[in-house]
């Protein structure tokens, strides 16, 4: 895949209950991250394992996204001039993270392996036949699986067959540290990763400081990029507007931090600056727009993942009508 591809994208969709995507406000949700100067959205859902050691993935009517509502969401994106990146993604109901999904690396732990596959595989195969039938402009086949990521053979065969059935460009999502012990990543078309690098030193830190740190992260993402050949894509990038955040861009659990915007808004500026640029980088999702938005009235006391009203938002708005690669890199990040 050529590396002139950039995008300007968007996480949508994700922790939101059946039938939201229908919803009069979901429409005008699209339409406000729209109006950021977005091109794609990442159209993120998930269902459930029971646990991480289960090897069946299981539809439940009671709370995955039905086909009715991902059509949906997809065609009225499209109307609004969107592109889509189909992400579906596997939770554990014990409320362990998906990336310990998986089994004791022993004897006889290969036949459970193989069924996991068999039902991820399956799982994948029907949202890869509704990208290919949605024409959905990418397809994502993988969410910080971090202990799955070792079955080389594996993953192989199931992008294989997932080419069979999606005709478009296929990226996998790694979590941020995991990115250099994946080895099969020549098999994918873009290389993406889950960017929450803690790049403050400490609460409130400045812009200057959050580019220090994220040099040394924009020289490895360098490196994998030269090793594989394929562009680099943030497939998720944020942080919460709450003191503190960009310490822990991850966190969604400390939700009694003060309101901190600044702190923000310098994380989304710092890693613009520091990576618009890059030959090599095709561009980000940012974790995430909510399909349902709170009154913009009330964004100066949200704490969380959303830009809706909120000073990031003005330095994503700023930046994503920039042409891609015509960014204001100064001397001291350069590669």
């Amino acid at each position: 895949m050529s590396t002139d591809l950039f995008i300007k994208g968007m996480t949508y969709g994700w922790n939101s209950s059946r039938g939201s995507y229908r919803q009069p406000y979901a429409k005008e949700s699209l339409q406000e991250l729209r109006a950021t100067g977005s091109e794609w959205i990442a159209l993120s859902f998930y269902t459930f394992q029971n646990n991480v050691y289960s090897t069946e993935i299981p539809f439940d009517y009671g709370y995955t996204m039905t086909d009715r509502d991902i059509e949906h969401a997809v065609k009225e994106a499209k109307a609004l001039g969107l592109k889509v990146c189909l992400k579906p993604v596997v939770n554990s109901k014990d409320g362990i993270w998906r990336a310990h999904i998986g089994f004791p690396e022993e004897s006889g732990a290969e036949p459970y392996w193989d069924e996991w596959f068999r039902s991820y595989g399956n799982f994948l195969s029907h949202y890869a036949e509704l990208a290919e039938e949605l024409g959905c402009e990418m397809f994502c086949v993988g969410c910080e699986m971090v202990k799955t990521e070792a079955k080389h053979e594996h993953w192989i065969r199931l992008i294989e067959r997932i080419r069979g059935i999606y005709s478009g460009p296929i990226v996998y999502n790694a979590n941020h540290g995991s990115e250099e012990r994946i080895k099969w990543f020549d098999h994918v078309d873009l290389i993406g990763t889950s960017a929450y690098y803690p790049v403050a030193n400490k609460p409130g830190d400045s812009e200057e400081a959050m580019i220090a740190n994220w040099l040394p992260v924009r020289e490895k993402m360098a490196s994998l990029h030269a090793k594989f050949g394929k562009p680099i894509i943030f497939m998720e990038i944020g942080c919460r507007s709450a003191l503190g955040c960009a310490t822990m861009p991850w966190d969604f659990t400390h939700t009694e931090l003060p309101v901190s915007e600044g702190e923000q808004a310098n994380f989304y500026s710092s890693v613009l600056k520091a990576f618009w640029d890059a030959p090599w980088f095709a561009g980000f999702f940012w974790w995430d727009w909510s399909v349902k938005l709170y009154d913009k009235e009330e964004a100066h006391l949200n704490v969380g993942f959303d830009i809706y009203g909120k000073k990031a938002e003005q330095v994503l708005k700023a930046w994503y009508a920039k042409p891609a690669r015509e960014g204001l890199i100064g001397e001291e990040i350069e590669a």
